[in-house]
Formats: C-alpha cells, structure tokens, sequence
C-alpha cells in the first residue's frame, strides 16, 4: 500500500477536486464572509457621512 508506512506521498491530502456538497459549504460560507464584509464598509461610509 503506497503511502501506507508514512514513506510516500499521502493521496488523500493534496486532493485537487471537492465534492458539491463542500463546494457548496464553501461558497456560503464565503457569501457570509463577504455580506459580513460589505456590512462593515457601508457602517464606514455612513460613519464619514456623519463626520
């Protein structure tokens, strides 16, 4: 078994493709990463409107 004894690369760690199921985590939890964001900028824009 390659990779088995600690020797070989590990397959499973540097896997290059996700399933939708994690793609779709991903994407709302970015979504909420950037709405989060944007909350914050527009607080700063009105914050310079009442300065």
């Amino acid at each position: 078994m390659h990779g088995s004894n600690g020797c070989g690369p590990n397959v499973w760690v540097n896997r290059r493709y996700y399933s939708k199921k994690e793609r779709k985590a991903w994407l709302e939890a970015y979504a909420l990463e950037l709405e989060q964001e944007l909350s914050g900028v527009r607080e700063r824009i009105t914050d310079l409107e009442e300065a």
